[in-house]
């Protein structure tokens, strides 16, 4: 085979594909999971920090350390499997332990997080989970525990993988302070389906929680949109009904566009965000195959009734920004081509005025060559009568003479300066 050069990037990127297999967990355990994101500017965050917090977890227990750069890590710590997930704006931790508490869903089993290494976590908690997987009984005990541990109101259940389990949740915060879902597997399946359960139950409840961060913005956004849609509205009015001028409504306008513009930048990744995790959420839910258990609502149900209303909300609060935007480009293209008419009436009277002041102008010059002739002509007759005066001698009287000079004089400067305008005029020309 000819030698080939690879790309550099051809390995990486074909591993990438498989750095991220399903758990493989078996019933009964327990699973762990927590989800940290930096408050602000967490795409952009010093991803050290995240590879640090881990591990000062990792050394509490001896574990072995990931490879440097590393963006997923599992290992063994202690009697826990520890699965640790870099992502765009946080990172995941999943813990997973065989057997389950007495006690159902047990905040003791969130142990395995010390408080001390929580507090110095370099972010915030997104959420947080209490996973309880255990082999599947009849279903009349199904139901019995399902109404022992979740809110009825809100609670989902459906079965999953073509009934390789039934999962559960209802999607609320425990006194623990951590979402509780429930698996009962089902005889039969593997650990390979068992963690693929659990990996898509804890994406559900993450990335739905990250999407929701964009419902929240648009809530704060939510009053001052409001005040600025008012606020166009009203400049769109007075350039159409009111009296007052460009010079006082730009100003407003430019105050009002830049505002939208500021708005909009500051949530364009928010908007992004929220849009590919609610993608997430949809396929994750999806790929859960379901099937009604019991006359209950699925997570599908669930989803369309609670959480697709907010998404549609912050898509809604997105076009509307958008739109607003569009509309304050539009005023101001508006108000530009108002000026510009405005500035070409002006032009036209000025335009005008010219004309009026250049035929003013031109009949001033005419009066002045007038008066130039005749100022000329005097110093010129002035000047031949000097010249003429020894003709005197012969009987002619100065004034005689002044008179028989005073016609020819005249003539020529009333010719010559005629001569100069035209020559003046050709050269303009």
């Amino acid at each position: 085979m000819t030698p080939i050069d690879d790309h550099p990037l051809r390995y990486a990127l074909a591993n990438e594909l498989h750095a991220r297999p399903f758990p493989s967990s078996a019933a009964p355990c327990t699973v762990v999971f927590l989800a940290i994101k930096q408050p602000v500017n967490a795409a952009g965050r010093d991803r050290e920090q995240d590879r640090a917090h881990l591990l000062n977890l990792l050394d509490r227990h001896g574990a072995a350390h990931p490879q440097p750069g590393a963006t997923h890590y599992s290992g063994q710590i202690g009697r826990h499997w520890l699965k640790w997930e870099q992502h765009t704006e946080f990172v995941t931790y999943t813990a997973f332990s065989q057997g389950v508490s007495d006690r159902a869903f047990n905040p003791a089993d969130f142990e395995i997080f010390p408080p001390d290494w929580l507090a110095d976590s370099p972010g915030q908690r997104v959420t947080s989970i209490l996973m309880r997987v255990t082999p599947r009984p009849a279903n009349d005990q199904v139901n019995a525990s399902l109404s022992e541990w979740f809110a009825a109101e809100s609670l989902a259940a459906a079965r999953v993988l073509d009934d390789a389990a039934v999962a559960a949740s209802d999607f609320r915060i425990d006194p623990a302070g951590h979402m509780r879902f429930a698996v009962f597997a089902s005889d039969g399946t593997g650990r390979q389906r068992t963690g693929q359960i659990i990996q898509r139950l804890c994406e559900i409840e993450t990335y739905k929680a990250m999407s929701m961060l964009g419902f929240a913005r648009v809530k704060k956004l939510a009053p001052e949109l409001g005040e600025l849609d008012s606020r166009l509205t009203e400049l769109m009015t007075e350039m159409t009904d009111g009296d007052a001028g460009p010079e006082e409504l730009l100003p407003q306008l430019l105050s009002t566009s830049t505002r939208l513009e500021t708005m909009a930048a500051r949530c364009t990744f928010r908007f992004g965000a929220t849009g590919a995790y609610e993608a997430i959420v949809t396929r994750r839910v999806e790929a859960l195959r379901e099937d009604r258990f019991e006359g209950r609502q699925t997570f599908s149900d669930f989803m369309v009734r609670r959480y697709e209303p907010a998404i549609r909300t912050v898509k809604s609060t997105e076009t509307r920004l958008r739109a607003l935007s569009d509309r304050a480009i539009r005023a101001g293209e508006l108000l530009r081509t108002r000026v510009d008419v405005e500035r070409s009436a002006q032009n036209q009277a000025l335009l005008e005025s010219m004309d009026r002041r250049s035929a003013l102008a031109l009949r001033l010059q005419h009066t002045v060559e007038g008066l130039s002739v005749v100022a000329i002509s005097y110093y010129a007759v002035s000047l031949a009568g000097y010249l003429l005066y020894p003709l005197t001698a012969a009987g002619i009287s100065k004034g005689t003479l002044t008179a028989l000079i005073t016609l020819p004089v005249v003539a020529a400067v009333w010719w010559s300066i005629r001569r100069i305008r035209k020559r003046l005029d050709t050269r303009q020309t």
